[in-house]
């Protein structure tokens, strides 16, 4: 039973899951950071404050805090364009680099041409 456990955690890549999730985390509190800290504030300064969450309505005895639900969708913005514009996009900048460019591709016709030209080129030796 022991040795099945150890199999267990031995199978696929469970540590290296255990470190890309303990990353993933550890990145999601930058980018937090980063929102609350940074970008919050020039929301704060543009529209005069950086929390909604007093907004309220009320019907029947029953509030709508439709405030939490505005800074809730401004902080997914935010950090969805901080980690478009801050992770995704120089990370595509950077893999274009790394990457070889590829051989252009030939018309239809030319490559054709080139086929024909290897079968004529076979059929001569």
């Amino acid at each position: 039973m022991i040795k099945e456990f150890r199999d267990f955690l031995m199978r696929g890549n469970l540590v290296e899951l255990a470190v890309a999730f303990v990353m993933g985390l550890a990145f999601a509190a930058l980018i937090t950071s980063f929102v609350d800290n940074l970008v919050m504030p020039i929301v704060a300064m543009i529209i005069g404050k950086p929390d909604f969450s007093d907004l309220t309505f009320t019907i029947n005895d029953a509030v709508f805090r439709y405030g939490a639900f505005i800074t809730a969708a401004i902080t997914f913005l935010a950090t969805a364009a901080a980690i478009f514009f801050f992770v995704v996009k120089p990370m595509n900048a950077l893999t274009a680099r790394m990457t070889k460019p590829e051989e252009e591709a030939l018309p239809d016709e030319e490559r054709r041409h080139q086929e024909l030209l290897a079968v004529i080129r076979e059929s001569g030796r």
